[in-house]
């Protein structure tokens, strides 16, 4: 059974029997583990037509209210792992993360082990397995919190480094521009800034070290002076995991961004800009509430 509930239409426990029902994919996947590089061929249902089946609750008067919304995979452990509404959308991240119930072994297919199912979460493209929840009991949609709050919109310069951090900071330009460069090209434009990553990691996450990969359960909110927002989650960002090149951007094409403030949220791999932030004000570091 697979518990569906928080922001959703209707609260619904999926059997393996419904979930079969659903539009099949097979997918082939590669990760590191304790054991070394694995690399398994799983069938399942996707987690954004799984989530669709019972109805996302947004707000339609939000422009891309769903980009501030994630789901908390748990399994049967309580082991868990963030995933956010905008990496799981066709729309945006368009990562295939499924819900599988079947492996492809010698060319047949076959339920999962008991080691890892019956239902196991998927993270195509992670470099190392956390976010792969084996045993998966929950899947629970929230609605990020965050204490930042628009400023009435413009044009920002400086924007505040909070939450679950040790060092909380202010960043303006000159500050950014002091910390190494990297840059990002996306379609017909070269965008200058400073790695997410490395921005947040910096910062002292608090996470703790009695529980499993804490990291996974950690998430980024990105608000903007008008109050669009943003979620990413710290797994999809660590390079040891999702490995995503995300950046705080300052400049583009050698010019300072043109009328979006001094910095801006960009998410390279995403096929829709619906998840940069510009006129950064906030970025604030949460765990998700167990």
């Amino acid at each position: 059974m697979l518990s569906v509930s928080g922001d959703v239409s209707a609260s619904t426990n999926f059997t393996l029997a419904q979930i079969q029902a659903l539009p099949a994919n097979t997918q082939t996947v590669s990760f590191g583990s304790g054991t070394g590089q694995q690399t398994h061929v799983y069938t399942g249902a996707s987690v954004w037509t799984l989530l669709n089946q019972v109805g996302i609750a947004t707000n339609p008067a939000v422009k891309n209210d769903v980009l501030g919304k994630y789901v908390v995979a748990t399994g049967s452990d309580n082991y868990r792992a963030v995933f956010p509404m905008g990496e799981l959308s066709p729309d945006f991240g368009n990562r295939g993360n499924q819900v599988v119930y079947a492996e492809t072994l010698n060319g047949t297919s076959a339920a999962l082990t008991s080691t890892d199912g019956p239902l196991r979460v998927t993270a195509p493209g992670d470099i190392k397995g956390g976010r792969y929840v084996s045993n998966l009991a929950k899947l629970e949609v929230h609605t990020a919190t965050s204490t930042a709050t628009a400023t009435g919109g413009g044009v920002t310069t400086q924007f505040q480094l909070s939450g679950a951090i040790a060092h909380p900071a202010t960043y303006d330009l000159a500050a950014l521009q002091a910390l190494p460069a990297v840059t990002r090209t996306i379609g017909a434009n070269t965008y200058t800034g400073v790695s997410l990553w490395d921005l947040i990691n910096a910062s002292g996450i608090q996470t703790s070290a009695t529980v499993k990969n804490d990291l996974l359960g950690f998430y980024l909110v990105a608000t903007g002076s008008d109050g669009y927002r943003t979620v990413i989650s710290l797994g999809e960002l660590s390079p040891d995991f999702g490995n995503q090149p995300d950046i705080v951007a300052y400049s583009m094409n050698g010019a300072p961004l043109p009328g979006t403030g001094f910095a801006r949220l960009v998410i390279p791999n995403d096929g829709k800009a619906g998840g940069y932030v510009s006129n950064l004000v906030a970025l604030e570091v949460v765990s998700a509430p167990r």
